[in-house]
């Protein structure tokens, strides 16, 4: 059978959506085994991560079953769910690639303001710093994080803004780089699903799907 038939459009969506569980797979349990070895120990970091793993987990789950089973109803809300996802990875992605300098800085200005004394100071053994950054606006909160900071470099750390500035913009290429490209192979599961939703099943009463 040529590929673009009812079985290859079938074989080509469920093996699209066992790379989804084993990527929903792995993200649940990277984010185990940094809670386990205490390398972050913010619940909502562990949280988020599980629950993006867990998600993209469910979706497989329900695109396999609908692949496998030719499920109509199955097929379209997976279909519907993977282009929503699609849009907002698409957008995130192209939001990474796009980011300067100085929006880096206020994204981290706003992150750190967020995080808790046990994240940052986690954060800052890890990176060898104290502090985000020490200017005027945020000096206050810069010795309070200096007071409090645990890391082997003291009294002559570097801030940890700058550490992570320097490194900013070619992790956040890597990231919408990856994202990217993972956001083409969910529109490719899309039309693997819609195409796949309207074929005829071969093995099917010939009349029981016009």
């Amino acid at each position: 059978m040529v590929c673009g038939g009812f079985t290859c459009s079938k074989n080509a969506l469920c093996s699209l959506n066992v790379v989804y569980m084993l990527v929903g797979l792995l993200l649940i349990g990277v984010a185990a085994w940094g809670k386990g070895f205490g390398i972050v120990s913010s619940i909502h970091i562990i949280g988020g991560v599980i629950a993006v793993g867990f998600f993209l987990l469910l979706i497989a789950i329900v695109g396999l079953i609908g692949a496998v089973h030719h499920h109509q109803v199955m097929l379209f809300f997976y279909m519907v769910i993977l282009f929503i996802v699609f849009l907002f990875q698409f957008g995130v992605s192209c939001s990474c690639l796009a980011m300067n300098p100085g929006q880096q800085k206020v994204v981290l200005n706003s992150t750190w303001g967020i995080m808790s004394n046990e994240t940052r100071q986690n954060l800052e053994t890890e990176l060898d710093c104290c502090g985000l950054f020490n200017n005027t606006e945020n000096h206050a909160q810069f010795e309070a994080d200096v007071t409090i900071c645990t890391a082997s470099c003291k009294p002559t750390c570097p801030t940890c803004g700058k550490k992570m500035l320097d490194h900013a913009s070619e992790a956040l290429r890597i990231l919408g780089g990856v994202g990217l490209f993972f956001s083409f192979t969910e529109i490719l599961g899309v039309w693997l699903a819609m195409r796949y939703r309207n074929q005829k099943d071969p093995r099917a009463n010939p009349s029981a799907f016009l």
